[in-house]
């Protein structure tokens, strides 16, 4: 049980640090970015890709992106899904110093606070026996309605995205990547198992491959917008909800593993879930947050319903042209 939990912590790092740089990159790209507009039915990262795949930052998020996906594939291969992916919310305390340097501020005592509730949480569920179910083997056509159910379900909550503020827009959108991150956890439990019972061939002419990079480039794109609209730690709570809790909803519902019910499991996993919940919302309402927030908003990433973004409207020379009409 060791092996898989080490990995699922060593996971969380990395995502964390991946998040850090791309997050960087991004608004880096968008400052240069005279052109770009923003309008409520678009997704402004997409704009910008071109940029961020000749920035030397991103490319080492991406890099550092992938040894979480490695880590977390063998995690995956050794543990359950409700066992490695709630580990996964450990990001939380990675990304905090990470924010706080962003901003070359101390995290304050109530950010550290929602961190040891975090850290409480995790621990709830690694030491009571029972609480997190380890085996499972995975109906296909359930995960099939699954992928279907996510699929309609990021769509929703893109759209919806666009009518809202900034909170309210990075918040669904950190909310859509969770989902595909989730499903991305579940194919690749499918596609390593595939890989080393069935050979390569076998694994390229299923379905789980394909609905792995589909589901992996979704998050990539979606994970990059959240992180360009508000702060890192918010991003990351939300998804630190969003993607475990789906995937514990998978591990359950879709790979038949078996939840203990006896009373100390039971109250562990409520604990558990408290925790994680208090410590989540904490974070997300750090000043540290709403500092980073408030800066990012000024920099042009989040879409200002029509209007350029702020940094391109100071920059571009003013020409009719350039300006998309008010609302």
């Amino acid at each position: 049980m060791l092996a898989p939990v080490f990995l699922g912590f060593g996971a969380a790092f990395f995502f964390a640090a991946s998040a850090a740089l791309q997050r960087r990159a991004v608004l880096r790209a968008a400052d240069s970015d005279t052109e770009h507009r923003a309008s409520r039915h678009q997704i402004p990262v997409v704009w910008l890709v071109r940029r961020l795949l000749r920035q030397r930052l991103w490319l080492i998020g991406w890099a550092t992106n992938l040894l979480g996906f490695f880590c977390q594939a063998i995690a995956l291969h050794l543990g359950s899904i409700a066992l490695v992916q709630p580990l996964l919310v450990t990001q939380l305390l990675f990304a905090l110093p990470m924010a706080s340097a962003a901003i070359r501020k101390w995290p304050p005592l109530r950010d550290w606070l929602a961190a040891l509730a975090v850290s409480g949480g995790v621990a709830l569920i690694l030491t009571v026996e029972g609480a997190a179910p380890l085996e499972g083997t995975p109906n296909r056509d359930r995960l099939l309605i699954a992928v279907l159910i996510a699929a309609a379900t990021v769509v929703t909550l893109v759209q919806l995205a666009q009518r809202g503020g900034p909170l309210f827009y990075g918040g669904l959108i950190a909310a859509s990547a969770g989902i595909c991150y989730a499903i991305s956890a579940a194919m690749m439990k499918l596609t390593a198992d595939s890989l080393i019972a069935e050979g390569v061939l076998a694994t390229a002419l299923d379905w789980p491959g394909y609905v792995l990079a589909a589901s992996t480039l979704c998050g990539l794109l979606l994970g990059q917008q959240a992180y360009g609209s508000g702060s890192l730690p918010e991003a990351i709570a939300i998804m630190s909800i969003v993607n475990p809790g789906a995937s514990y909803a998978l591990g359950l519902l879709a790979f038949h593993a078996h939840l203990s019910t006896a009373p100390a499991a039971l109250a562990a996993t409520a604990g558990a879930a408290l925790l994680l919940i208090i410590g989540v919302i904490g974070l997300a309402h750090s000043p540290t947050v709403r500092e980073e927030t408030s800066r990012t908003t000024t920099r042009g990433i989040y879409p200002a319903r029509g209007k350029v973004s702020r940094t391109a409207a100071t920059r571009a020379p003013n020409h009719g042209s350039d300006t998309c009409p008010q609302e």
